[in-house]
């Protein structure tokens, strides 16, 4: 048992002004792995306070002390590497193997951006008016549960490298907890950096709402991003959101189909599916559908689930509620008259506690069934044929997400013009991808603004033009 009762906010631990917790639950096992505290928008309050009074001297720091702090927090993340992998599995269920390399990642954004400022031009000539870019403020930052050793570092990162305060809303009790204590040993400023532990409807919607709050920074549903930016009208605050997503991933009819197949699942199934740019509506030329289905079919039936400290692929969902949202969609595609490939509804044989499923494929499945529409965010896959390459692209763009999607094919020139046309924030070809570097957001539904990269430092940033400056 493992209790998070305490907040960080203005350089300390303090306990919030609520007594109130909810059970943690570990998807492994279904059984009670410690507290956490619910804190109260009164908390959200302290910790604004404590924010904004930092921002006046932290936002005028150097950027050599900035990158110098960054690089301190990447030694310490990666010296704690393993406490936060283990940390990862705990909350979520993530096989510690796969943990290990995303809390790598988490600790490269940190480096990444020390490195960045080292020459990004925050101040600019043209003609006769200096361009400056100056921090926007003090940060509202709601990042969501699937991957808790990046997204936190996703935002916490640019939005030190800019110059800005922030108050993160964990999306995970025990990853966010080892990285706040990061944080603290590698000496962020008092004020700069706080953290306050409850619901999203009552945290998150606090900062959303508070008139001292500059910019929230959310990744997670659409349907609460759209939440988000209503709680934030009001103070016509800056709002960053990397929401859900429906990715396709089209097989060309001259790709490597082994090597196709195999990508596709891994992509889809890796984390038990929760990822938000997952290709789970895979697009398979009708001239090689029953050679892909099979080379599909045995990909995903290799999957090895089972404890996630162990060796396997894959572990459970990250909690109840996400399992039975998963079971209700595999169903669904059943009763719509999808043809179930492997998997379907239930739990692996053997494993008869926790949260875990089956890897899932459909095939036969029209682009308006609710299996290829929905963001599903589980182990589920969807099989579309299509005749044509243009079929396949309309196909791919009838989505109302565009987060990301995937071509595969041997004529380059193809493959890039396939890509050219896709409405999709980032298109990752013949098996490439992610790349952290790289400006990652959506098209449509899928969100505004960008993460990683410098495009991700610049969302903390506001344009001043000092007009006969230079």
């Amino acid at each position: 048992m493992r209790d998070i009762l305490k907040n960080y906010i203005d350089h300390a631990w303090v306990a919030p002004s609520s007594d109130a917790t909810q059970e943690i639950v570990n998807p492994t096992t279904g059984s009670v792995s410690g507290r956490l505290a619910l804190s109260t928008g009164e908390d959200v309050d302290r910790a604004v306070a404590a924010a904004r009074q930092a921002f006046a001297s932290y936002s005028q720091t150097s950027l050599e002390e900035r990158s110098a702090l960054l690089n301190r927090i990447a030694d310490g993340h990666e010296a704690r590497a393993e406490d936060m992998a283990r940390a990862v599995t705990a909350d979520i269920g993530t096989p510690v193997a796969y943990a290990r390399t995303i809390v790598q990642v988490g600790a490269g954004q940190f480096r990444l951006l020390a490195k960045a400022i080292e020459t990004y031009p925050f101040a600019e000539d043209q003609g006769g008016t200096r361009i400056v870019k100056d921090p926007i403020g003090v940060v509202g930052m709601i990042p969501p549960w699937n991957y808790p050793a990046l997204q936190s570092a996703e935002k916490i990162a640019p939005a030190l490298a800019a110059g800005c305060t922030m108050i993160l809303k964990p999306g995970t009790p025990y990853t966010n907890q080892v990285l706040a204590e990061i944080l603290h040993e590698a000496g962020v400023p008092k004020g700069v950096f706080n953290l306050v532990n409850g619901r999203g409807s009552v945290i998150g919607t606090s900062l959303s709402r508070h008139p001292h709050v500059d910019m929230i920074a959310f990744t997670g549903s659409t349907a609460v991003g759209i939440e988000v930016q209503k709680n934030a009208a009001d103070t016509i605050k800056r709002v960053s959101l990397e929401l859900g997503g429906k990715s396709p991933h089209i097989i060309l009819p001259d790709a490597d189909l082994q090597a196709a197949a195999q990508s596709a699942v891994a992509k889809v199934m890796r984390n038990s599916g929760q990822t938000c740019a997952a290709p789970t509506r895979t697009l398979i030329p009708r001239v090689h559908k029953a050679e892909l289905e099979a080379l599909i079919r045995t990909a995903a039936e290799a999957i090895l689930v089972g404890d996630p400290l162990t060796d396997v692929f894959m572990g459970p969902a990250a909690n109840e509620a996400q399992w039975h949202t998963v079971q209700k969609y595999i169903q669904a595609g059943i009763d719509e008259g999808a043809t179930l490939l492997t998997g379907g509804p239930g739990r692996p044989e053997g494993l008869n506690d926790g949260w875990f499923e089956r890897p899932t494929v459909f095939t036969d499945v029209r682009n308006d069934m609710s299996i290829a529409r929905q963001e599903i965010f589980g182990p589920v896959m969807s099989l579309i044929a299509y005749d044509t390459v243009e079929e396949a692209i309309a196909i791919a763009n009838d989505t109302p997400y565009g987060l990301a999607a995937y071509v595969d094919g041997g004529d380059q020139a193809v493959v890039q013009a396939v890509a050219s046309r896709l409405r999709a924030g980032q298109v990752m070809l013949n098996g490439k991808g992610p790349d952290f570097h790289a400006p990652f957001g959506g098209y449509k539904q899928s969100g505004n603004g960008r993460i990683w990269g410098l495009a991700g430092l610049e969302e903390y940033l506001e344009t001043k033009a000092v007009v006969g400056g230079c």
